[in-house]
């Protein structure tokens, strides 16, 4: 790494466009607008900023510090989380918003095993509705459980950076192996593939292989200006997402499409970061962007409650996509402001990062958490 603890352009810009494409799928645009390529996208964020920050460490302190690394997880997505939580049992029990309330679905989301619990229990009808976008957290938080110490381990056998990059590249590909093979099963259901941890890790590996290979932050000073070449790749990578996006074939969209889009991310992030001042990326590193890429965890969790409650009590709506979506976004924004300011300072003031970049709640230094 260039400098410790560098603050990375452009990652809190590509958070909030996500999060706002996500929204809007939500909200009534999900046939126009891929909302599922949000998740894709936050994980491979996560996946190359966590790396970036915990080799950071490595390359300075000759170790990792997987302890503090978990109170620090603890301390960013909890608070948030239980608060959200609190809020939508809250509603499905006063009867304004629909769902359900058992001890197994609590369980589930608390303990991060929502996702497996929406593949073999129940799908949505027994927890609040709006929280089974929770799914995604769960794989995130087992990536935060065992990636330290897979990569601390790896690091001991004193493996180099491209030599764990081959590790996690072969993983990749049997990640994409084991999806082909449970498509093919009688009874295959897509939300095996969509929602496992087993079957969407590589999309977060693929970030993590950008952080080891060829870090845009390497060097960043010394960056330069892009060339044809450079431009003709990020078109070519452009094109690879659409073909993902066109390209309807049910087996395709569960197998393929996710070891697309992770190849496809891999030259886009790389040169969003390191051309971050180039007129195309620019508005990535705008501040107003940025504020709601700070804001973009707690937008996450609460904006499809919104959604579903505004829909459920006024139907007049219900069918408008983009009332759905401003009262969403408004409500959302506002409850991201409070949680900022009144939440987050008391748990993670003493348990922060450094690696924040010198900009304290910089969400290019926290979770790349995902929607559905």
């Amino acid at each position: 790494m260039t400098l410790p603890f560098q603050t990375i352009p452009s990652l809190n810009g590509i958070r909030a466009v996500s999060v706002l494409i996500v929204m809007l799928a939500h909200a009534g645009y999900g046939e126009i607008i891929p909302g599922g390529f949000g998740v894709t996208v936050f994980f491979f964020l996560s996946g190359y900023l966590i790396t970036s920050l915990l080799l950071n460490e490595y390359e300075h302190t000759g170790s990792i510090g997987i302890g503090n690394f978990y109170i620090r997880r603890f301390f960013r997505l909890f608070p948030p989380l239980f608060l959200t939580l609190a809020i939508a049992y809250l509603l499905v029990f006063i009867n304004v918003l629909p769902g359900g309330i058992t001890l197994y679905g609590v369980l589930s989301q608390i303990f991060y095993f929502a996702n497996y619990y929406a593949i073999f229990v129940d799908f949505g009808g027994k927890i609040p509705d709006g929280t089974v976008i929770l799914w995604s957290l769960a794989v995130e938080e087992h990536f935060y459980i065992f990636y330290p110490v897979v990569l601390l381990a790896l690091t001991g056998f004193g493996l180099r950076r491209r030599e764990i990059g081959y590790v996690f590249a072969f993983v990749c590909v049997a990640v994409l192996l084991w999806r082909i093979y449970l498509s093919h099963q009688p009874g295959f259901h897509p939300a095996r593939t969509y929602f496992g941890t087993d079957t969407r890790i590589d999309s977060i590996l693929y970030g993590a292989l950008l952080a080891l290979w060829s870090n845009p932050m390497d060097g960043l000073a010394e960056r330069g200006r892009m060339s044809v070449r450079q431009w003709m790749l990020v078109a070519g990578a452009l094109c690879l997402v659409a073909f993902t996006f066109v390209y309807r074939n049910e087996n395709f969209r569960e197998t393929f499409r996710y070891s697309l889009q992770g190849v496809a991310l891999y030259p886009l992030f790389y040169y969003a970061v390191r051309f971050h001042d180039n007129v195309v990326f620019r508005p990535l590193n705008w501040t107003w962007i940025g504020r709601i890429g700070v804001w973009s965890y707690s937008i996450y969790l609460i904006h499809l409650i919104v959604i579903r409650l505004v829909a459920t009590q006024w139907s007049a709506v219900s069918d408008k996509p983009l009332i759905l979506f401003f009262f969403s976004f408004v409500v959302s924004v506002f409850y991201a402001v409070l949680i900022d300011r009144w939440v987050d300072p008391y748990f993670r003031r003493r348990h922060r990062s450094p690696a924040s970049g010198g900009q304290g709640k910089d969400a290019s230094s926290v979770p790349a958490q995902t929607p559905s």
